[in-house]
């Protein structure tokens, strides 16, 4: 003890003291016995102590022993490997042999649950992307791991899966990339503004976002299906009137005998004609403009056959009265000139049924001509000869009438 002071030593002290102050036995009894319970007390407080301190490091020993067991497996680690060797000593050495072990796993746990981390949240980057709920670059939340199966065989389950949705989502890009690709074409074709139709879709379809950053939701490409499906529709629709409008400007052109100088003003209207649908690609070819431009002129060109009908049917009519004449053929042309005006004046029948009701009434005058063309050569060589053999006959005649005297000798 300090200072050289011991339990007997006090003990001796206080007899001294008992002793120069007459303390009776009794009352020394007491007060020994008194000490030897505080004593006692003290002794057993001390036992409890070191006796829990005993148990704590009892638990904590099996809890290391529980924790190396959960890591171990997490880990997939095998057991006989990894479990420290030194399972005897004292608790303290025990513990302190586990230790090193266990910081080691835990530290390959917390690198392996990283891991894990940044597999998952990939996972669910791509799936909220292709279910539409996560915009492309958007964070998405910390996936919760499951810290009990951290193995290298479920890591790589899960590196399957992401490898997986990676291509996936390559294929919707290229995909989505396809559409806004056709909807380009389409809307270049059609005059239509690009931008604004593909923003409608998605406003990540903008071409001034890079391509890595586009929407590949379902919705996105169910939404460009349709757009294309709508683009095309209104593509064959205007392909269509266009055509109509073609065909229908070359009739009143023909009706009205329209120069060439005029008709090549609509040559980007008429050039497609005859084409399909996928044959059209030039820039603004099925503009609304443009078909606004060939209804316009149709109109106008409709208008204006009215007041040159007259002139255009009289002169289809001389020209039915000159091949009549070639072949000879004998017609009322005062009669035909007054039933047509009377038509035409009338207004009942449609400039265009008149005019091709006289086309006819041309091809079945040459038709008569051509077959009365053998009839009409033999007839000319007929007179022909009647001609020639009269002639013959009038300078015999004369010949025959002139005196000897008035031959010149």
């Amino acid at each position: 003890m300090a200072g050289g002071i011991t339990c007997g030593s006090l003990l001796q002290k206080l007899q001294l003291v008992w002793d120069e102050v007459g303390e009776s036995d009794e009352d020394r009894d007491k007060v020994l016995y008194q000490l030897d319970q505080e004593c006692l007390d003290v002794y057993k407080r001390k036992v409890d102590q070191a006796t829990n301190s005993r148990d704590l490091l009892i638990q904590a020993l099996d809890d290391s022993k529980i924790e190396l067991a959960r890591l171990l497996s997490a880990l997939g680690e095998k057991a006989v490997a990894r479990t420290p060797e030194k399972t005897s000593g004292t608790i303290k050495q025990q513990l302190a042999a586990i230790a090193p072990t266990l910081e080691q796993l835990n530290k390959k746990k917390n690198e392996r649950k990283r891991e894990f981390v940044s597999v998952q949240s990939q996972i669910d980057q791509i799936c909220g992307e292709i279910a539409g709920t996560t915009e492309v670059g958007e964070q998405v939340a910390t996936p919760q791991v499951n810290e009990d199966d951290l193995t290298l065989e479920r890591l790589e389950d899960f590196r399957s899966q992401l490898q997986e949705l990676e291509k996936e989502k390559s294929n919707r890009l290229e995909k989505v990339l396809e559409y806004v690709s056709m909807v380009h074409d389409l809307c270049t074709v059609l005059g239509m503004d690009f931008l604004s139709t593909v923003t409608e879709v998605h406003p990540s379809l903008d071409d001034s976002i890079a391509d890595n950053c586009k929407s590949i939701s379902d919705d996105t490409l169910s939404k460009l299906d349709k757009t294309v499906a709508t683009l095309h529709e209104d593509k064959k629709l205007r392909l269509s009137k266009l055509q109509e409008l073609a065909g229908q400007l070359y009739d009143l052109w023909d009706l009205m005998d329209a120069p060439t100088q005029e008709r090549s003003m609509f040559d980007h209207v008429t050039c497609n004609r005859s084409a399909s649908v996928d044959e059209v690609t030039a820039p603004g070819a099925l503009a609304l403009d443009l078909i606004e431009q060939a209804e316009t002129e149709v109109q106008r060109l409709d208008q204006l056959k009215y007041s040159k009908m007259k002139e255009i049917a009289f002169k289809k009519q001389t020209e039915l009265e000159d091949i009549y004449a070639g072949a000879h053929t004998v017609i009322d042309t005062a009669a035909a000139h007054m039933k047509l005006l009377a038509l035409i004046e009338a207004g009942n029948i449609e400039p265009t049924e008149l005019i091709a009701d006289m086309e006819g009434q041309i091809a079945k005058a040459k038709e008569e001509a051509l077959s009365r063309k053998d009839i009409l050569d033999k007839v000319e060589k007929w007179m022909s000869a009647c001609e020639e053999e009269s002639w013959l006959e009038d300078y015999n005649r004369m010949t025959t009438d002139i005196t000897p005297a008035e031959v010149p000798i």
